[in-house]
């Protein structure tokens, strides 16, 4: 009895070996170059999923070690994949034959996280274009600039908190702290047209911060959901860990559900998302879903706070980092805004060129990064340069490594040194813009782009009029980041504001 249970056993095993490494010939029979080290069931992902690695630095570690190739096959758990390393094959996925690769390769599955999985990032097909068609006409230059006003109010409560903090004219910040307070006030009120009371610590727990900590703030738990979310959907299926926590959830149907039927009673004009909505359901004549224009908003969640608090925390750290360009940017900012009397404006903040540089800068330096997963809605033949080819098939996931070509020395002088001037008028047009990829590219390029630019640039010309940046001691130099969906130093990023 023994043996025979024995004997199964080591047939169950078998089998699972099998099973388990049944796609793992597919690039050598392919004649494609592959990622060597491919463990059963893991495939290359190993260190990924164990949480050593990055999946940006797993990525970008492939694209170095095999430089000079144009595609490099790996096995993404038991499935094959395709990393792509020349800027021509990133035009044909993104732009060129963008029809062969319409989707993002990012399943939410909408029993665990309903309202996501109708944000227009997981969307494919009419959903996506119509909740794109949306977007775009929310950010459009006319309707950026009703969404300024609100932007404006936000610029001058964070003004009056920072000089209410400030004592002896001087005060040191956390900046991912204060520049979340700044975006989810933003959020808040060119989203939803409400107070976040963001600025307010007596209001603290009832804050949008507050709610939006609850999806963003760094933990273990939530570095593991977002792992599994993204990289392994399927077993995410069974455990069910959603992204947005159920009371989140709730909170912003409610909010968007109130505030729309309000809308569209009253007709009152106001600088916010849900306005312009309601005013674009009236110009259609026809009432939109309250559970997609609530994924749709959550947009301005998604973008408007982590992100864009993400990275002017890193446009602080630079700036205070390189003092001569800080007061090269300052200049700009005092000089466009003595032209409008002090105001923000829509055309001022455009004139801001080198802010623009500043920008482009640090997007292409982001530690971290992010690496874009691209889904084949439509068998294609993909041909490097190096006469490698591949028939890409239906479902067959790319990943396009960004950081690695935002640091390449093929593509960028002296990479690691920031130098704004790299995007100025007179270089900028030598850019391949396959190679400098911080919003994506080609029909699915981030809608909310340029508001993003707008809320940061404003309120980074309200601080530069106003504060210096000295970086503050309590800085880790280098930088050793957490790892999470964002890049998050240990430790913080600190600087002293010193007021002009």
């Amino acid at each position: 009895m023994t043996v025979v249970l024995a004997t199964m056993i080591l047939g169950a095993l078998i089998a699972l070996y099998f099973y388990l490494t049944r796609t793992y010939k597919y690039w050598q029979k392919r004649g494609v170059p592959c990622v060597d080290g491919v463990l059963p069931g893991f495939g290359n992902m190993l260190s990924v999923i164990s949480m050593k690695t990055h999946i940006a630095d797993f990525c970008s570690k492939i694209y170095k070690d095999n430089k000079g190739r144009s595609m490099v096959g790996i096995y993404d758990f038991t499935s094959p994949a395709l990393i792509i390393i020349e800027p021509t094959l990133v035009k044909v996925v993104l732009q060129t034959n963008f029809s062969s690769f319409a989707e993002n390769a990012v399943h939410i599955d909408a029993e665990t996280d309903h309202l996501l999985s109708y944000n227009p990032f997981c969307l494919s097909g009419e959903k996506w274009l119509n909740s794109r068609k949306r977007l775009t006409y929310a950010f459009s230059s006319m309707r950026l600039k009703i969404l300024l006003e609100s932007v404006k109010k936000v610029c001058a409560t964070m003004e009056n908190y920072m000089d209410r903090q400030l004592s002896n004219n001087e005060k040191e910040f956390e900046l991912k702290a204060l520049f979340s307070r700044y975006s989810a006030q933003v959020v808040a009120g060119a989203g939803f047209g409400v107070d976040g009371y963001c600025f307010d610590d007596e209001k603290k727990d009832i804050s949008f911060r507050k709610i939006l900590q609850a999806i963003f703030k760094p933990s273990t738990r939530r570095t593991i959901m977002y792992a599994l979310t993204f990289l392994i959907p399927s077993l995410n299926k069974i455990l069910k860990l959603s992204i947005v926590p159920k009371h989140v959830d709730n909170f912003f149907r409610t909010l968007v559900a109130e505030h729309m039927k309000q809308r569209r009673k009253d007709g009152i004009p106001r600088n916010d998302f849900l306005h312009l909505m309601a005013e674009l359901e009236r110009a259609e004549g026809d009432k939109f879903d309250d559970l997609m224009l609530t994924s749709q908003a959550m947009s301005f969640v998604f973008d408007g706070y982590e992100t864009s608090s993400t990275v002017m925390s890193f446009i602080g750290f630079d700036l205070a980092r390189h003092p001569e360009i800080q007061e090269k940017l300052r200049k700009e900012v005092l000089s466009v805004l003595n032209k409008n009397n002090g105001e923000i404006t829509y055309e001022g903040l455009k004139e801001m060129t080198y802010m623009d540089q500043v920008f482009n800068e640090t997007l292409r330096l982001l530690p971290g990064g992010f690496v874009m997963k691209k889904r084949c809605t439509e068998e294609f033949e993909l041909k490097g340069s190096d006469g490698v080819a591949c028939r890409v098939s239906h479902g067959m996931e790319i990943l396009i490594p960004v950081p690695a070509f935002h640091k390449d020395p093929q593509y960028w002088e002296n990479p690691e040194k920031y130098d704004p001037e790299r995007f100025n008028s007179e270089k900028k047009h030598s850019i391949d813009r396959f190679t400098f990829l911080p919003f994506g590219e080609g029909p699915r390029i981030c809608v909310g782009m340029r508001m993003a630019r707008l809320q940061m640039k404003a309120g980074l010309a309200m601080i530069l009029r106003k504060y210096k940046l000295e970086l503050s001691l309590k800085t880790r130099i280098p930088l050793k980041m957490i790892s999470n969906t964002v890049p998050v130093p240990k430790g913080g990023l600190w600087a002293y504001f010193r007021q002009l």
